[in-house]
């Protein structure tokens, strides 16, 4: 028998056994979500890894956008929205997907992002930060709000508009002027803690911290404790919406009263 006929000496180890493997849910069982982010984002990723319950897997893609935090730049994201979203998980099918940025939402157009998502992700269901925050604070009973951000006085007028629009009477909005994501991400929580007791009002129903980038669901409970009222802050109020579209209804302590009740 020559070469290219004789059976390798290792054929007979190859055979394997008829194997019935045993399949559990996964990892993810409870519910898959996709968030879209902006290219420099730091923050979300490793909020909605750390704070998500058991079950529930979080995936994430980076959208295109120049650097600087604009009206303008943002509003480039809707180019890049649908194609960003058919990239998570592309094989598999999310429960939800997510537009993760509250000024980028504002400058695309809150229907205008759902649509770009439901299209790069058919049969997901299509939700944005902005929206999240509109849907907390409809779910409190808030009407009258308080509004601080880290953005320049152009993307507040934005933001405050787009509450306005959503049916909101905005007692005031304050903003820390700062242009760059890669500041914002390192805005030290505890400051956060004094931006919103310098800017709350006694007839405001709830405090809005604006911005995915800031650090806000570490401290939102002790905001909570010292106005005396609900807090609503941007990662709190999607990682809410985002699980309750997924269809999970767990309680989560330690994140202010939206998480905790609602």
């Amino acid at each position: 028998m020559d070469d290219f006929n004789r059976e390798p000496a290792s054929a007979s180890i190859v055979r394997s056994r008829k194997w019935v493997p045993r399949f559990d849910g996964g990892r993810n069982a409870r519910a898959k979500i996709g968030f879209v982010l902006i290219p420099n984002e730091q923050t979300i990723e490793e909020e909605m890894i750390r704070y998500a319950p058991r079950g529930v897997g979080v995936y994430f893609q980076r959208a295109t956008m120049p650097r600087e935090i604009s009206t303008q730049s943002l509003a480039q994201l809707r180019g890049s929205l649908a194609d960003t979203a058919s990239r998570i998980l592309p094989d598999d099918r999310l429960d939800v997907v997510c537009f993760a940025c509250t000024s980028g939402t504002v400058a695309v157009g809150e229907q205008a992002a759902v649509a770009e998502l439901e299209r790069g992700h058919p049969g997901a269901k299509a939700t944005t930060l902005a929206g999240a925050v509109r849907k907390g604070l409809a779910a409190l009973g808030a009407k009258r709000i308080v509004i601080g951000t880290p953005y320049v006085d152009e993307l507040n007028a934005n933001v405050a508009e787009f509450f306005r629009q959503a049916g909101f009477d905005i007692l005031d909005i304050q903003g820390l002027q700062l242009n760059f994501d890669t500041e914002m991400i390192r805005v030290a929580p505890e400051y956060l803690i004094e931006f919103a007791e310098a800017i709350d009002r006694p007839e405001a129903d709830a405090v809005v911290i604006s911005c995915g980038a800031l650090r806000t669901i570490e401290v939102v409970d002790e905001i909570e404790r010292r106005l005396g009222k609900p807090v609503v802050c941007s990662n709190q109020a999607m990682l809410w919406d985002c699980l309750r579209l997924g269809g999970v209804a767990d309680r989560l302590e330690g994140f202010g009263q939206l998480l905790r009740s609602m």
